[in-house]
Formats: C-alpha cells, structure tokens, sequence
C-alpha cells in the first residue's frame, strides 16, 4: 500500500480534485508554489466557515479488487463512526487526459463545535488502510486555502509537511470517470473479467461456482415478450444474457461494487456466446440482452451528470470486445417509462437496483439509451414499443428478414 501512495506523489501537483456538490462537480487543483493575487475561491470552500475542518480521504491501493471493496466499505465507515455534524461528498482525483489516473474517495467537512474525534478517524485510517488523507486549512486573509498531505512513517504520528496552494480549475474535456472505464467499468476481453473474480475467489466464494460454469475456451463467432414471439414465429432459439445457470448467483454480485459485479455479467456474456454457438448450428438464436446491456448501464453509471458528460460517440469505450460473437442485428426496444413500469408490474417480473434506477430517474434513462446508440459493432435499430404486441412484432420481424435473410 505504501507502494502506491509513494508513486503518486510525484504527480500529485498536477493532479485536478472533483468533489460532488448537490449532484453537481466542483474542480480544483493545487499548486506548490503560491501565484499572483488570491482568485476566487473553489465553490466546495464558498460555504465553509471559520470553525469548520475539511479532508480528503482518497483510496489508492494497487490490487483493484481490494480497492474496489474498500471504497464502498469506507462510505459505510464514515458515515457510521463520523459525527452527525460531518458533511461527506463523493471526491475524485485526476491527472487530466492520463487513462487509469482517476482515484476515487470522499470529502468531509466537519461543522462540530467541539472537538471532533474526525481527525482521530482519519489517523487510524492512514496507518492501516490503503488510503490517502490530507487536510485544508485557511489563509489568514480568508481567501487563500492550503491542502495539508499527510504521510505516514513507522511512528504513529502523521507527518503533514507537505503543504500546496488550492486554485480553481476549470471544468476536463472530458468527464474524468471516462479515464477509468475501460477494464474497469466495462470489459472487453474474457480474460480481464476472468481475472478479477478469479482474484474475488478467497473473498468472494461465489465467484469459485461463476469460474467453474465458463466454457474452457473462448472463440469468437460469426424484450422478454416480443423475444419469446419472435422465437415462436422463427422457430428460433430464445437465449438470455446472464444465462440461467448464473440466475441463482445474481443477487449476490449486485451487492458487490461495480468492478465486481460487471465482471460477473461480462462473464455471463462469453457462456452465452458459447451457447449461441451450439444453438446456432441448428436455429436461429435470439438473445434477451447481451454485451450492449452490460457495458451502456455501466457507462451510464459510471458517468454523473447529463448526457453530454459520456465519452464522445466513436470512443474506444463503445467498442465491442474482439473475443466475443457479434451478433447480426442489435434491436434496442425503448417504451414510455409509465407504460414500462405497468408491463412489469403486470407481470409480477422483479427488477435489478439499476432496472429501478431507470424507472425513478429519467436522466439515467436517456443516458442508458444514449450509450446503447453509441456502441457500434453492430449498431443498435430502435424500435418503439408503445403500438400494440402484433404491430411491434411485425416490425421486428421485418427488420430480422430483411438484414438476417430470415
């Protein structure tokens, strides 16, 4: 652990911080060496007051995994054995356009009048988890802020020697989640999924069965109503994406943080693959969702604020992992989010915390569906699904016979 938090001090001065407000970014950056007059302060330290004591708690292990779970564990922490008077936000730090630079953690401010046990929390954490603290403290003339990096050595005491001068900074290009999807967010090989829930397999004993259910090699090939019609009409084959062998494991891995959970999905992708392939021999092969589904609720979650913040259309992130089968057509159903809600509920079908997400946030939606149009190979066909079954289904139809020769 120490490792890493050395490695990231040589750059840390050309690091931005985010930290989210009102479900809004607020940038800044630092500075060894004070410059010129005092600018306007960063909006995070606008509302802070004179008796009140910020930090930043950022993780920075090297094995993802591990960091991965502490991050998530860590929120609970704090907001457990923190004061009630103690703010916390979500934090980020970034080296601008520099992939794999994002680290992710929290900002706390603390509003307690009296002496807070925050700073004695945060000593604890330094000495024993793969973390990253440092303080702020304010100028004499109120305007001024300096970021406080704390060090930890053999003793018990915190070193905090390492001073640098806070300043605005202005808002990335592009969203700084973008630097850290790739593997990450999203996989786009079997063998990188592969290896994070092989490394969960102490942790995680789950991830032992998902392993023992994949397909010994991987080679690449080339919604629940309409598809079961559609499977009826063609004679085909209707697949599903997680396939039914991974169902009983599912609500296991949607406890577990997204590195996780997304490589248990991606995996789902190969076996169904691997199915398609000794399906498709003898029919043609529909599947309920597949890669498209993983990677566009990924991006959508990994990437806050509106739309415009996803990476641009024709970014390496929207393309389609090399070892897996491309299907022939990609058909994206999109319905009127009440009507949606009432399908469901009709039939009783339960739904993932995502699923629900999309339901009571109409800007995930759009973001959802805007990443499903941004994946290319292939592209997705949107169809409507408000008309009636018969009418939807006929289009689909259409559009399968006339780009499958079906």
């Amino acid at each position: 652990m120490a490792r890493r938090v050395m490695s990231l001090h040589p750059h840390w001065s050309s690091r931005v911080f985010s930290v989210q407000l009102n479900g809004a970014p607020s940038y800044f950056k630092i500075q060894e060496k004070r410059r010129g007059e005092a600018e306007e302060l960063p909006r995070v330290f606008r509302q802070v007051q004179s008796c009140d004591r910020c930090f930043s708690v950022l993780v920075c292990s090297s094995d993802r995994v591990r960091r991965a779970k502490f991050y998530a564990e860590l929120k609970e922490k704090l907001l457990r054995d923190l004061p009630p008077q103690c703010d916390v936000s979500p934090m980020s730090s970034f080296l601008p356009n520099v992939r794999d630079s994002l680290i992710k953690g929290y900002f706390l401010k603390d509003t307690s009048e009296s002496l807070s046990p925050s700073e004695g929390l945060l000593r604890d954490l330094i000495q024993h988890d793969p973390v990253l603290v440092c303080s702020y403290s304010r100028g004499e003339d109120g305007q001024r802020w300096t970021q406080h990096l704390w060090t930890h050595g053999d003793s018990q005491t915190t070193d905090m020697s390492k001073e640098y001068h806070v300043t605005p900074s202005e808002e990335p290009e592009c969203h700084p989640s973008t630097l850290n999807i790739i593997n990450s967010d999203v996989f786009y090989s079997f063998e990188e999924a592969y290896q994070v829930l092989k490394q969960c397999g102490d942790i995680i004993p789950e991830a032992t069965s998902v392993l023992e259910l994949l397909p010994s090699r991987v080679q690449a090939r080339s919604k629940t109503t309409l598809t079961e019609s559609l499977r009826d009409t063609l004679g085909a084959t209707l697949l599903q994406s997680p396939p039914k062998c991974l169902s009983p494991l599912r609500a296991r891995f949607d406890r577990e943080p997204p590195l996780i959970r997304r490589a248990f999905y991606t995996l789902g992708n190969y076996i169904t693959a691997e199915q398609v392939g000794q399906e498709g021999m003898k029919t043609p092969v529909i599947i309920d969702r597949f890669w498209h589904s993983t990677a566009a609720y990924a991006i959508a979650t990994a990437v806050s604020g509106p739309v415009c913040n996803l990476p641009a259309e024709g970014s390496e992130v929207y393309g389609w992992p090399s070892d897996l089968l491309q299907p022939s057509l990609v058909v994206l159903i999109t319905l009127d989010p009440e009507e949606r809600k009432r399908r469901l509920r009709d039939r009783g079908q339960g739904k993932t915390e995502e699923e629900q997400e999309l339901d009571h946030n109409l800007l995930f939606r759009l973001k959802v569906e805007e990443a499903y149009r941004r994946i290319s190979g292939p592209a997705c066909v949107t169809v409507d699904a408000s008309p009636s079954a018969d009418r939807v289904l006929q289009q689909v139809q259409l559009l399968i016979r006339g780009k499958c020769h079906l």
